[in-house]
């Protein structure tokens, strides 16, 4: 007996499965099975194995169309689950469908009979096949007009020698499909070959003619190397038999939960319908045979050569007007498997090409090609890796694990999946899913996409997987809520991994920092680099210092030692913290990072209770706390002196652009009232914070407003080769004592500068006049520069236009993101050392070089923000509120960070806006509460699971009274020696922050497409690890996600598809260099909803309750044309109207009842009296406060000219810029994890 077969257990089921023991059935060719189980339900023993001779495969019924997006989902449990994985209830068919034409028939009607739960009958004892047998491929039968096909081909092979002697007369190549589907020898012409003896009759269903003309098929298929993912279909890789239940997926409803777990043996759910009442198909559908409709041409070459190997998968996919590869037999569907213990999520599939249709194209809903692994059908060449082995079915047998019954083991050592050449028996048909029209959404309401509804469509030959069936997002982010949003986050517990950033949640602090303060890629580091290196999980920590917190949590507690200042250990200088352990009765202290042993100092000793705890150990903050504040000495202050309070200078730009756009003006009116809400320290209290004000164009003006002048005056400085600071007394002034001067210079500046014609502009002086007013002022601050072209006046840091978008996709393209000359790079290093912060507020109409312009901004710890065709009308909010916002939250000034970890692994690398001058020290002019800064860590030696691995950030800065802090963060994580252990508490919006940082970074030294290849390459390897050394052995067919890194592909893939790494055709460089500076300083909510933007259904929002609809998946296909909805990525908000939404709404929402009266220009929502947008408006200003800059709201009527735009944030769905999507990018992963594993 084969060591990976068992003798068939019981399903709660209790069908025969279609061709159990090999006997055919009608529907698939054949008589009455003699025996069977007499339920409903068939038994469900796993994946369809390579060649199967009685069985379709997972999703298949021959009565009803199969829509080419849905296909089943086969979950299996892995390591020590005993429960099986369940993909929930089944969604529910959809409405629009057809009446049935034909007579229902179940599965249930056939072969009834007695129980089979011992071994088979020695007859149907497969043969193992020799290993190294080849594969010879043969002529194949020319097509035939397609009438009713009743009738079997020939009797099915009985043996495995019968059907290894047939695969070698069959032929693959690239055909038209037959009139049977893809994989199915044509229908009985003059001389049928050997292979037309598999059975494919297709029941009842109704006949519809075809003539289907073949193409010449090459004469053999090599062995050799693996086709490229644009080519062929890769043939199939078998798994394992699963345990679970089948799924029974249908087309339309909600999205189904990916890791809901079922009970073994418990009845189904009352919404899965059984087998027997499946529907038959819609007369507007012809049965699940693969042929096109009637109504969709067929392909241009019939009986020319094969099609040409599509382009490898760096390059765009082809357009849905390619018809990949008719003829060619698609692959069999990959099951896979899922565990909850070490979560191991598991995904249907096909190891295809990655070529086909985006989701929002046309034809995915018409009638899909037939399902690989049709009865008695050979799918395809074995793939390479994988000896080729013939492989009769043999259903209702689970595999023997390593030769015990029942649950599946754990690999053992050496042993990474499924050996070369093993038989994997059994597969069931899933139950029959109901068939919507023909048309290119899951939704029955859906949107026609403009662009291709006046293109014919084109028959598609490859399969698609369900999108419900792969790994959502959404569920994923709601099961994080209903599990962890209920009650507060304890940090005092080491190594646990918090709630996601999108759940809401409170914290409280026993001993590590808040995940507000530090989030960390994996909460259990491997204990040796080499088990690091194996697994590729990056070890990163994105700390956000200054984080704002929530009104019920307190702000970190100040301490002060008094003048000898925070204790320290002596050697590495690490805090005091609660991690430090006392010894000898109190009055020494040993460091938890360098185990180095310190003195008390008298002051501070307190005896320990019998634990060897301090007795005041839940008194002082440093001994209980994750994060608290120490007050500074003088010994921690430039020069050994206090330091002055900061300063802020506004610098405008008065040239003639910025006048006529209102932007002058505008800016002037707004300093007025918001000079009143300038930072303190104590609400009530004025400002410490002085200001100045300069204007410039090609020449510098300053103005003395000392508060004793009736007037202010200007001092014009025209040498910009050589700028300085015509005044020291009245430049920098207190607001309170200044306000008339003030008020009335803001008055007369757009006046001053109404009639000019001076379009040149200088940069670098600017920044200079402010750097040398904070140096004479002998203070840290910040500039708040407004600036709106590209600066060509001879002056030093002139630039030129260097726009060029054919360097785009070269390795030249580099260079775009590049600084042109490198004079900001020295004046960031003097603005560094002076604390001198530079937020830079950019007014372009073309290109400015964003990418030169931003690297003093992004050195010192400012911001860009740029507003592109600036209107005073329509964007004068988004910059107002950005400019009041950025003036009043709270900030550092001259702040230095050091990160410190205990002994095993040290801070290598780091990532954010900032400027480094050593190795160890972050130095930041400016740290405000948005800013982040990730730091990568490495092994430099062995780590201990016992005492687990600490880190320290220690910031000390200067607040915004002037007085001199640091800051404090502890976090202590686990340390594993087990792979799975690490797998097991990792976080993938974490990694996807750091991943995003590191690329965005790369693309300064090499081509997007080496970045984009590389990070593939790294996740890949990610998950190949994990299948190799934590999943349970399977088959190379299953793609094996770990629980908790279950969204990684999808995640990855949104940002391989971003601007800067894959850009539109249309996409700006400075766009792109913005978002590049933008995503290096974001903490973990913002790149997770910049990468998967939150989609609500507004239409479902509930006036009366204070919860939020449950938002959608990122696709066209989710969007109902019947709905409004809104999008926001943290930089937009896109109201988004369907055609069909309802007068109600509309009425509701906009003032009028018409889809064609609602106004797509308007940028704000009309005044309305009525519940729904009040309620709306408090959903868009909740958005808005959670994010660090103010969304515009834009409304994007369905098929208006900004659909475009829309679309492109639907990120499931493929690009316009090339990017695949998620269900094609999920197959190839998959592909490249193949490889690595062979």
């Amino acid at each position: 007996m084969n060591v990976n077969q068992q003798p068939h257990m019981a399903s709660p089921y209790g069908q025969l499965p279609p061709g159990y023991q090999g006997y055919p059935q009608p529907g698939f060719g054949g008589q009455h099975a003699p025996a069977g189980y007499p339920a409903q339900y068939p038994p469900y023993n796993g994946p369809a194995s390579t060649y199967q001779q009685g069985a379709p495969p997972p999703g298949y019924s021959p009565y009803t169309s199969f829509p080419s997006k849905a296909l089943a989902a086969d979950l299996v449990t892995d390591l020590s689950s005993s429960f099986p994985l369940d993909l929930g209830p089944a969604r529910a068919p959809p409405v629009s469908a057809a009446p049935s034409t034909c007579a229902t028939q179940g599965y249930g009607q056939y072969g009834q009979g007695d129980m089979h739960n011992g071994a088979p009958p020695a007859a149907s004892q497969p043969q193992r096949p020799p290993v190294s047998q080849p594969y010879a491929p043969g002529p194949t039968a020319a097509a035939v007009t397609q009438g009713t096909y009743q009738q079997q081909y020939g009797a099915p092979p009985t043996s495995t020698h019968q059907l290894t002697n047939r695969m070698a007369t069959m032929h693959i190549g690239s055909t038209v499909p037959s009139p049977a589907g893809p994989g199915y020898p044509p229908p009985p012409s003059s001389q049928l070959p050997s292979s037309a003896a598999f059975t494919a009759s297709s029941g009842s269903a109704p006949s519809l003619p075809h003539s289907a003309p073949t193409s010449q098929a090459p004469p053999s298929v090599p062995q050799g190397p693996r086709p490229s993912i644009y080519g062929a279909p890769p043939p199939p890789q078998q798994g394992f038999p699963t345990s679970a239940p089948p799924s029974n997926p249908t087309v339309t409803g909600a999205a189904t939960p990916v890791s809901q777990q079922s009970i073994p043996n418990a009845t189904p759910l009352p919404s899965q319908p059984p087998f027997s009442e499946a529907p038959p198909p819609p007369p507007s559908q012809p049965s699940f045979s693969g042929l096109p409709p009637s109504s969709q041409p067929q392909p241009p070459f019939p009986g020319g050569p094969p099609l040409a190997s599509q382009p490898p998968y760096s390059t765009a996919p082809p357009t849905s007007s390619q018809t990949p590869f008719p003829g060619t037999l698609p692959p069999q569907p990959p099951t896979f498997y899922s565990a909850p213990p070490l979560g191991a999520q598991g995904l249907p599939l096909p190891p295809q090409s990655m070529a086909g249709p985006p989701v929002s194209q046309p034809n995915h809903m018409a009638a899909g090609p037939a399902q690989p692994g049709m009865p008695g059908v050979p799918t395809g060449p074995p793939t390479v890796g994988m000896p080729p082995v013939a492989q009769p079915s043999l259903q209702g047998y689970r595999p023997q694990q390593n030769g015990a019954f029942g649950q599946l083991r754990g690999p053992q050592p050496g042993y990474a999946g499924s050996y070369p050449g093993q038989q994997n028996f059994g597969s069931q048909p899933l139950a029959p899913a109901p068939a919507p029209p023909a048309q290119k959404r899951l939704d029955p309401d859906s949107i026609p996409s403009p662009q291709a509804s006046e293109m014919a469509p084109a028959p598609k030959t490859r399969h698609r997987i369900d999108p419900d069936a792969i790994p959502s997002p959404v569920q994923v982010i709601e099961d994080d809520k209903a599990s962890k949003g209920n009650e507060p986050f304890i940090t005092g517990v080491r190594g646990q991994p918090p709630p996601l950033v999108t759940t809401t949640f409170q914290v409280k602090d026993q001993g590590n920092a808040s995940p507000r303060f530090i989030r960390c890629t994996a909460y259990n580091m491997p204990c040796t680099s080499d088990m690091a290196k194996q697994s590729q999980v990056p070890l990163a920590a994105v700390i956000k210092p200054l984080a704002p917190l929530p009104p019920d949590e307190a702000p970190p507690c100040i301490v002060d030692h008094g003048e000898g200042g925070p204790i320290r250990c002596n050697r590495c200088k690490a805090y005091m913290c609660p991690y430090m352990q006392f010894i000898d009765g109190g009055r020494r202290f040993q460091c938890a990072f360098c185990s180095c042993v310190t003195e008390v100092p008298s002051h501070y000793f307190q005896h320990l209770d019998h634990t060897g705890r301090r007795v005041d150990s839940y008194e002082r903050p440093e001994l209980s706390m994750g994060s608290y504040e120490f007050l500074a000495t003088v010994d921690y202050c430039k020069n050994n002196k206090l330091p002055q309070p900061p300063a802020y200078v506004f610098l405008i730009d008065v040239s003639y652009n910025a006048v006529k756009s209102g932007l002058v003006s505008l800016i002037c009116e707004e300093l007025k009232t918001l000079l009143d809400y300038l930072p303190r320290e104590v609400p009530e209290a004025d400002s410490c914070v002085r200001v100045g004000f300069v204007t410039y164009n090609k020449v510098l003006h300053f103005y003395n407003v000392k508060g004793s002048l009736a007037q202010p005056q200007m001092m014009v400085v025209s040498d910009v080769a050589d700028v300085f600071v015509p005044l020291l007394d009245g430049f920098l002034v207190s607001v309170a004592e200044s306000r008339p001067v003030i008020e009335s210079l803001l008055d007369q500046i757009p006046e001053m500068f109404a009639d000019t014609r001076e379009t040149d502009t200088v940069f670098g002086p600017v920044i200079q006049a402010g750097l040398e007013a904070l140096k004479a002022a002998d203070c840290a601050g910040k500039l708040f520069i407004f600036h709106s072209t590209l600066p060509i006046a001879e002056a030093p840091g002139k630039l030129r236009n260097r726009e060029d978008r054919k360097l785009v996709g070269t390795d030249k393209e580099k260079s775009m993101f590049q600084p042109q000359i490198s004079f900001y790079g020295n004046l960031a290093k003097d603005c560094v050392a002076q604390g001198c912060c530079v937020d830079l507020y950019l007014f372009p109409n073309q290109y400015v070089d964003v990418a030169t312009l931003g690297v003093v901004p992004t050195s010192t710890g400012g911001s860009v923000y740029k507003y592109t065709h600036f209107q005073a009308q329509t964007d004068s909010e988004r910059f107002l509120s950005d400019l009041r916002r950025n003036v009043q939250k709270s900030v550092g000034f001259d702040a230095v960070m050091r990160v410190r970890t205990s002994t095993g692994i040290r801070a290598t690398d780091f990532f954010g806006s900032f400027y480094m001058s050593n190795t160890t020290d972050v130095e930041l002019a400016g740290l405000d509460c948005d800013k982040t800064v990730t730091v990568e860590f490495r092994h430099d030696d062995k780590l201990s699971e016992e005492t687990g691995a600490l880190m320290q950030c220690a910031v000390l800065y200067t607040s915004c009274s002037g007085q001199r802090r640091l800051r404090i963060h502890n976090l202590a994580v686990n340390c594993c020696s087990q792979l799975a252990d690490l797998y097991r508490n990792c976080e993938t919006d974490t990694i996807i922050n750091f991943l995003a940082k590191s690329a965005y970074r790369s693309v300064l030294s090499s081509p997007t497409k080496t970045v984009r290849e590389n990070l593939v390459n790294q996740c890949a390897q990610i998950l190949a690890c994990y299948r190799k050394n934590c999943a349970s052995p399977s088959s190379a067919g299953q793609l094996i996600l770990p629980e908790c890194m279950k969204l990684l592909p999808v995640y990855l893939n949104c940002m391989l598809k971003s601007d800067v790494l894959q850009p539109r055709a249309d996409a700006p460089l400075d766009d792109r260099a913005y978002l590049r500076l933008l995503v290096s300083c974001m903490d973990v909510a913002e790149s997770h909803v910049f990468f998967y933007p939150r989609l609500l259904p507004l239409h479902k929002l509930d006036v009366e309750g204070e919860a939020l609809p449950v938002a959608v998946r990122d696709s066209e296909e989710r969007l109902s044309k019947a709905g409004v909805y809104l999008l926001e990525n943290g930089l937009n908000l896109f109201l988004w109207v369907g055609a069909a939404a309802p007068q109600e709404l509309l009425q509701n929402i906009f003032g009028t009842p018409a889809f064609s009266q609602v106004d797509p220009n308007m940028t704000a929502l009309p005044v309305l009296d009525n519940p729904f947008l009040k309620r709306l408006r408090g959903v868009i200003e909740s958005f808005r406060e959670q994010r660090s800059r103010y969304m515009k709201l834009m409304v994007v009527k369905q098929d208006d000219r900004l659909e475009v735009v829309f679309r492109s944030f639907l990120v499931e769905d493929k690009s316009s810029g090339g990017g695949a999507s998620y269900v094609d990018f999920l197959c190839h992963m998959h592909k490249e994890i193949r490889q690595l594993l062979s």
